[in-house]
């Protein structure tokens, strides 16, 4: 990039808050044009802080997705997932608070006083599709504004990537002005052992039901990069889910394996679209009774 482009660029930190399951995953990753978070319906399926990056002619946006702010299951795990988000929010130039249309309670404003003062909030109301009457949102705007004096509100649809242009041109200005932190063409901060780990988690939230994931994590316990002898990359990565009881194990294998072969196979896929390279998986499950509370695995985790 020029000394010409980068005197006048702006680059700087974007933060995704709000409660669990407003769709902040599925707006960075329409953002940045690339499936980096996981999503599912499930409330509370982001863990970390994943980042991602958008860079354009003239900025740099580093956007950083957070963990829902966690009310219930109250074990090390989500004391370690709240933590992220505080120390996110003190390191960040814009915030962007996320709500679904239509729905601001006592959660979206515990939220809200989490916020730092001094700092650019933006009011990004999403799933503005799925409103019935759109006329509602007017007044759910006004409801929401009095709350908060926010910097800008813009009502999108991540989902159908609807007004994202329009998001980013009201981030752009609030940025400081700044040589961009990541090569052009880096999208992430995260490394791909963390992404397999990640993808595999996702499928089993989508696959089973409601109490499973809350009990379950995933290690990658080898990944190696190799080359086949056709000259195409492959990644040989080997995966445990741990599970804190032998029902749940039994759970997440299914009748004759089924269901783990459908979490492998769907992560596969994944992974060789993500990483554009051939993928080599395999997935078992071991117990290992109160991991959530267990500090090597949550190290282990990436948690501090």
């Amino acid at each position: 990039m020029s000394e010409e482009i980068a005197a006048g660029y702006r680059c700087g930190f974007v933060a995704i808050v709000g409660r669990p399951n407003v769709g902040k995953s599925t707006l960075l990753n329409h953002l940045i044009g690339l499936k980096l978070s996981i999503t599912s319906r499930k409330a509370q399926t982001t863990r970390h802080r994943i980042t991602g990056v958008l860079t354009t002619e003239a900025t740099q946006f580093v956007f950083v997705d957070t963990p829902g702010f966690q009310t219930r299951h109250r074990n090390a795990l989500n004391l370690a997932m709240n933590r992220n988000v505080t120390t996110t929010l003190a390191d960040v130039d814009v915030i962007l608070f996320v709500v679904e249309a239509g729905r601001f309670g006592a959660d979206d404003e515990a939220v809200l006083k989490l916020l730092p003062p001094g700092r650019p909030v933006l009011l990004v109301i999403n799933k503005v599709d799925t409103l019935a009457d759109k006329a509602a949102l007017l007044p759910f705007i006004e409801k929401v504004s009095a709350v908060r004096d926010f910097t800008a509100i813009v009502p999108v649809s991540a989902q159908k990537a609807q007004k994202l242009d329009v998001l980013l041109a009201a981030v752009q200005p609030l940025l400081p002005e700044s040589v961009p932190l990541y090569a052009e063409d880096q999208v992430t901060d995260r490394n791909e052992r963390f992404l397999a780990a990640e993808i595999v988690r996702e499928k089993i939230f989508r696959l089973m039901g409601d109490e499973l994931p809350y009990a379950m994590t995933v290690e990658i316990e080898k990944f190696d990069e190799e080359e086949t002898r056709d000259g195409r990359e492959l990644r040989r990565i080997f995966a445990a889910v741990l599970v804190d009881r032998d029902s749940q194990k039994a759970m997440l294998i299914g009748k004759n394996g089924e269901k783990l072969k459908r979490i492998s196979t769907d992560a596969r896929l994944d992974m060789e679209k993500l990483f554009e390279a051939k993928v080599y998986l395999e997935v078992w499950v071991k117990v290992k009774s109160g991991w959530a509370d267990d500090t090597r695995v949550l190290r282990q985790q990436g948690f501090e």
